[in-house]
């Protein structure tokens, strides 16, 4: 499950926090990198992706690399047995009550933000950049990972969705 990079952030487009930890793992082993800037960094990221606190410092204090990879293991290990836990079944006239929903939430939002007035006394006429939002209320969240499932929507990390 990919997670959401932070605002201001130098990881590379498509490159996820893990992959980030992964490659200054890379580093660190390969001796490329200063140890102390990256080990913090490492920490820092470590403590976005996993609330395991005590794995995290008694890896970044004795600052080897080999345990660094063995946890990240371990965490998308977690991630993957998470998102392999079976989901309940709905209706089918469930999932599409949810699709109309969303979709007329999407659309009202996208309707919303075009209109906004600028700084003169009409709107810019600029189209809409939202193109992910969070599910409306009113349905149980377990039903918005059976449409991603189903492959009317995509997870875009974050509890936002859009449309695939």
């Amino acid at each position: 499950m990919p997670q959401m990079v932070p605002r201001g952030s130098n990881l590379p487009s498509g490159m996820n926090l893990v992959d980030k930890v992964r490659s200054i793992a890379a580093d660190l082993a390969a001796k490329r990198e200063n140890s102390s800037e990256s080990w913090a960094l490492a920490a820092r990221l470590l403590g976005r992706i996993s609330n395991d606190a005590a794995a995290i410092e008694r890896v970044t204090t004795s600052k080897d690399p080999a345990a660094l990879t063995a946890l990240l293991d371990t965490i998308e290990g977690k991630a993957a047995a998470a998102a392999a836990a079976p989901l309940p079944e709905f209706p089918a006239s469930e999932l599409d009550a949810a699709m109309r929903a969303f979709h007329k939430r999407l659309k009202v939002s996208r309707l919303a933000d075009e209109s906004k007035l600028g700084g003169r006394y009409t709107s810019g006429g600029r189209k809409s950049e939202i193109d992910a939002m969070q599910p409306p209320d009113g349905f149980p969240m377990e039903i918005w990972p059976a449409l991603v499932r189903a492959g009317k929507l995509k997870d875009a990390g974050g509890g936002f969705y859009r449309e695939p």
